[in-house]
């Protein structure tokens, strides 16, 4: 079974299974700890009313302890696994995970939000992110697909497949600092046979001055108002 403290010695399986070094992780272990307190009082139950029982009464869950829970939804969120898979790395049934998850995927997203690393959601308000004096720079505009069940209906498989590997997929642009790696931007999720410039475009992006937007084929022809777009260019085939 999966927990902290066996993880945390292991800096490389730690580091994939979670994307996140021991030190950034305690970092983030303050916010979501202070951000569950407030979203889970002590003394009231999940569902907001007044315990019956003194906090801690009753049988003890696995994650019981705010190193635990991080590490779970860090881990859903990194290898994305099937909640029956994620249920047996952590000795917890797939209804269990699935409340967990419901559960702690919210107290995330407030800690990162007041920390101040919560990527932008809303493409038009990328100016309005604070920078440092020296400005955004460079940044990376890339596609990123996760596989998905195949949907049964003929129409919804078309829409998902995404044309790899006889593969079905979703779909989200992300916008990354070249400076210090950071995801600036997440688009909306979008099915995989969606071409990356249409989400971008869809998405009206506005970056602040100064930019520079690297960018891959799937934004041919994607020329936003920046004053640099660098595309790579593949090499032409051997004869």
């Amino acid at each position: 079974m999966v927990t902290y403290n066996t993880l945390s010695t292991q800096a490389g399986p730690f580091l994939s299974m979670t994307g996140l070094t021991v030190a950034e992780f305690r970092e983030l272990l303050a916010a979501f700890e202070a951000a569950y307190e407030r979203s889970y009082p002590p003394g009231q139950t999940a569902q907001g009313y007044p315990r019956q029982r003194w906090p801690g009464a009753g049988r003890h869950s696995v994650l019981t302890r705010g190193e635990d829970k991080l590490l779970f939804v860090l881990v859903y969120l990194k290898t994305y696994p099937l909640q029956v898979v994620l249920g047996q790395l952590f000795g917890l049934s797939t209804s269990q995970a699935n409340y967990w998850l419901h559960h702690l995927l919210p107290v995330l997203r407030v800690a990162l939000d007041e920390l101040g690393v919560a990527p932008e959601r809303d493409g038009a308000r990328l100016t309005q992110r604070p920078t440092d004096s020296a400005g955004p720079g460079a940044v990376i505009i890339d596609g990123t697909e996760r596989r998905r069940q195949r949907p049964k209906n003929a129409e919804k498989q078309s829409r998902h497949y995404s044309g790899k590997k006889k593969t079905h997929t979703d779909k989200n642009v992300v916008l990354t600092s070249v400076e210090d790696d950071r995801v600036l931007f997440l688009s909306g999720t979008y099915a995989g046979a969606t071409n990356d410039k249409r989400i971008a475009d869809e998405e009206q992006l506005r970056y602040p001055p100064g930019t520079t937007l690297y960018k891959d084929a799937g934004f041919q022809g994607y020329e936003p108002a920046v004053p640099q777009t660098c595309q790579a260019k593949k090499k032409a085939a051997r004869g």
